[in-house]
């Protein structure tokens, strides 16, 4: 598939002067088979109203996703807010990794894919990927706790990395929460060799039931925020109750002048 297919198979927009793609949970596993097919690399980010609040207020943030070849949206708030602006998305443009995942998966057994998993806490991973090699038999699956110096020079950092490479997966998913993972993939990202890499956040700690899963029916209403709000209040307080204000200010000062774009990102806008 040439760059011009891929615009058109997978629309871009500008979103508050980001750029996103309409995306459904096909597609995101669509993307995966045609890096490996083409032995091409996507970095494939995802955005919801903590992305947000994050990129406009890290510049590292800005530099990673403006590197990110896709990025999908992961909340209905973001769709509710594009199609505020004119644009054409709908509730199956809305994916999280709680609902991406098994297709993923069911895929990388069928076809042979390699899958790298870096995140969670030690012991949450490899109970996690037992869980999937269960459930998707032939699945290849190798996984890291998230939790070691990160610090891109640090001898911890180099051994992650010579892991993945040894490992040589097709996809790797990286959930160690904004902005831990997208920083370290913009410090990192050249040392890897692999087709497809998603940020994931806690995809494992779900699975294994370290924090409660959301009702999917919440979050194609646009309430699966409170379910978690409600489930871990001490450490998301502060992201549901505070960051998104800063969000909807940015939204105002859009709306009444659409002209505004910061920060600039690079990216299509359509």
């Amino acid at each position: 598939m040439s760059t011009q297919q891929q615009d058109a198979a997978f629309p871009r927009y500008s979103l508050l002067g980001l750029p996103v793609n309409a995306l459904s949970k096909q597609d995101l596993v669509d993307l995966a088979g045609e890096a490996i097919r083409q032995n091409k690399r996507f970095v494939i980010a995802n955005h919801n109203m903590h992305g947000i609040y994050l990129t406009y207020d890290d510049p590292r943030m800005r530099e990673f996703f403006a590197k990110a070849d896709f990025v999908h949206l992961d909340g209905m708030a973001l769709v509710w807010m594009g199609c505020l602006f004119g644009l054409p998305l709908s509730r199956k443009d809305r994916t999280t990794y709680i609902d991406f995942m098994p297709a993923i998966m069911e895929r990388a057994a069928l076809d042979g894919w390699r899958i790298f998993y870096l995140g969670s806490k030690p012991g949450i991973a490899e109970k996690g990927a037992e869980m999937l090699r269960r459930r998707y038999p032939g699945l290849q699956i190798q996984v890291q706790s998230g939790y070691f110096d990160s610090s891109r020079n640090s001898a911890e950092n180099q051994a992650v990395l010579e892991n993945i490479r040894n490992y040589q997966p097709h996809i790797l998913l990286v959930g160690m929460g904004m902005p831990r993972q997208e920083i370290w993939l913009l410090e990192n990202l050249e040392g890897i060799n692999t087709n497809a890499v998603y940020c994931c956040g806690a995809m494992m700690d779900y699975l294994t039931g370290n924090i409660p899963t959301p009702p999917r029916w919440m979050g194609q209403i646009g309430f699966e925020w409170l379910y978690r709000l409600l489930s871990e209040p001490n450490r998301l307080w502060r992201r549901y109750l505070v960051e998104p204000w800063t969000v909807l200010g940015i939204v105002a000062k859009e709306f009444v002048n659409p002209a505004r774009r910061n920060p600039s990102t690079g990216g299509a806008d359509r």
